[in-house]
């Protein structure tokens, strides 16, 4: 103990700069120049900020069915390139169906179809019908990935809100655990959230009869779909469409989306901009029908029909039907961020007003205050000048868990609270065994220097082991617990790192700087 290494003591003081400039901006607004990486406060959790919660249930069965029916559009292609006829194709469940219109095409189309369908197990033909089933393995991978959409898309979705520190993340197997601080209408979040947004092009049958159609005998390959409600001298009806079965564009080759003012009837309008290959199918799509009706479909329902009046080229296309300015916005908001891959169900829902946050931070700070002004009476009482030393560190510790947490982005939440207060017993707790192993040193007889410096090496060991078990044990919860169990062990697990610092390092530093010039010591006040 006789000399300390002066680069440690530049370390503290480097650290201590660097936490203050990080610790400023939760207290107090920051100059331009500050640097952008400390520029932070930290992010309060939902239980601090008030805001909404909201578990979703994710209907992924939806999903591997919509996947399923999606291929009835790829073995129809394969077909007819092959030139295949065939009488029927479907989608029931996970099973495609497919009837082969002439028995001596059957060994050919079995042979297609196995290479085309290798997600499939296929069963031999029966009344020359092949039934494919999806293989388990990748209806199971349909899922996970329909959850893991799901989370990017509504994640897009609520960025777009203008909130920060948003919590989005999958509870189980098919739930999603959403979490908006600071946001309070929560009907206008789970309208956000929960509409599909399902965005579909389909060409309008012109040669077929919708009158029969509507009788019940559908043309193959066309569909009945309809269009909003409308209601005419208080009677309330839906425009009948007969459409094309198959989907030439979709909402996945959507690139942007944007509010505008339709310029025929100046009313709000939502103007699509396609990607390069949704411009090029549209470019083909509206090049080879002119003169016909083609339906934007949204969510299943037809929001218009217009006339193809010449090939559009541009690659946008734009959705009218009487929004509002807030309708309007909205629309743009969940077309940019993509459609749900499944539709998603509120299960359960909480939200929290500002007021409680507020009241729970004060009594959260209150516990701090309290228990840290409690430790640091004990300490300097029954530990006198070392007790002292060690409320610096302490203190120092405090400053140093703000700022770790302001620059790591960290959400402080009521348990992260729990987690600070846990900090302060335990950074002291590591002063207290070193202390303790100072005083059993005097005991023995060795001289005031030699017992602190045996009291540090002794204690050291039985320090990083009781941190460390510790530690794993915050990165357990951290990696297996959702939400306030997290907050609790990013405060944990940040304070017990800064706990070790301070209580070993900067301890010592503190009591070799006090020591250095003092000559020969007789007594130690602890």
């Amino acid at each position: 103990m006789h000399s300390f290494p002066r680069w440690k003591i530049w370390l503290i003081l480097a650290v201590l700069v660097v936490s203050t400039m990080g610790a400023l901006p939760n207290v107090t607004s920051v100059p331009s120049w500050w640097p952008s990486s400390l520029s932070h406060p930290m992010s309060l959790g939902l239980d601090l900020k008030g805001g909404i919660h909201l578990v979703l249930d994710v209907d992924v069965d939806k999903a591997v069915n919509h996947s399923v029916e999606e291929d009835v559009d790829a073995a129809r292609q394969a077909l007819r390139k092959e030139k295949i006829r065939y009488r029927k194709l479907s989608a029931e469940g996970m099973n495609l169906n497919i009837e082969i219109k002439n028995s001596d095409d059957l060994a050919s189309a079995e042979k297609i179809l196995a290479d085309t369908f290798d997600s499939y197990a296929m069963s031999s033909a029966v009344d020359n019908t092949f039934t494919l089933t999806l293989k388990a393995s990748v209806a199971d991978e349909t899922r996970k990935f329909a959850v893991e959409q799901s989370i990017e898309v509504i994640r897009g979705r609520i960025d777009a809100l203008g909130t920060t520190e948003p919590v989005i993340i999958k509870q189980g197997t098919h739930r999603i655990l959403v979490q908006i601080p600071g946001y309070e209408d929560s009907a206008h979040a789970k309208q956000l959230i929960g509409r599909t947004a399902q965005l579909q092009f389909k060409l309008v049958d012109e040669k077929g009869d919708l009158d029969k159609a509507m009788s019940g005998s559908i043309p193959p390959g066309d569909i009945i779909m309809y269009g909003p409600e409308q209601t005419v001298n208080g009677n309330t009806s839906r425009q009948p469409y007969l459409l094309k079965k198959r989907t030439e564009l979709s909402g996945d080759e959507i690139s942007d989306a944007r509010v505008s003012i339709d310029s025929r009837y100046n009313e709000y309008a939502v103007t699509l901009k396609f990607n390069s290959k949704g411009s090029r199918k549209f470019d083909k799509l509206t090049a080879a029908h002119v003169g016909e009706r083609f339906a934007i479909i949204l969510e299943g329902v037809v929001n218009s029909a217009p006339v193809i009046r010449e090939r559009i080229a541009g690659g946008s296309a734009q959705i009218t039907g009487s929004f509002s300015p807030a309708e309007a916005h909205d629309l743009a908001i969940i077309l940019r961020a993509g459609a749900l891959p499944a539709p998603v169900k509120v299960v359960e829902e909480r939200s929290i007003g500002p007021s409680l946050g507020q009241d729970s931070i004060d009594q959260g700070m209150n516990s701090i205050i309290v228990g840290c002004i409690l430790v640091l009476i004990f300490m300097a009482v029954y530990y006198r000048m070392f007790g002292v030393v060690a409320n610096v560190a302490l203190i120092f510790n405090m400053l140093l868990i703000l700022s770790i947490m302001s620059i790591i982005g960290g959400t402080l939440t009521l348990p992260g609270i729990a987690g600070i207060v846990l900090t302060i017993g335990m950074a002291v707790d590591a002063n207290v065994l070193i202390f303790e192993r100072i005083r059993e040193e005097l005991r023995l007889g060795k001289t005031p220097l030699a017992a602190i410096d045996g009291g540090y090496d002794k204690a050291f060991s039985t320090i990083v082991d009781a941190n460390i078990t510790t530690l794993i044990a915050a990165i357990v919860l951290f990696q297996f617990g959702s939400g306030p169990v997290k907050g609790f062990a990013i405060t944990l697990s940040v304070g017990i790192l800064a706990s070790m610092f301070t209580a070993i390092t900067v301890t010592r530093a503190i009591v070799a700087v006090s020591t250095a010039k003092r000559g020969r010591i007789e007594k130690l006040s602890i």
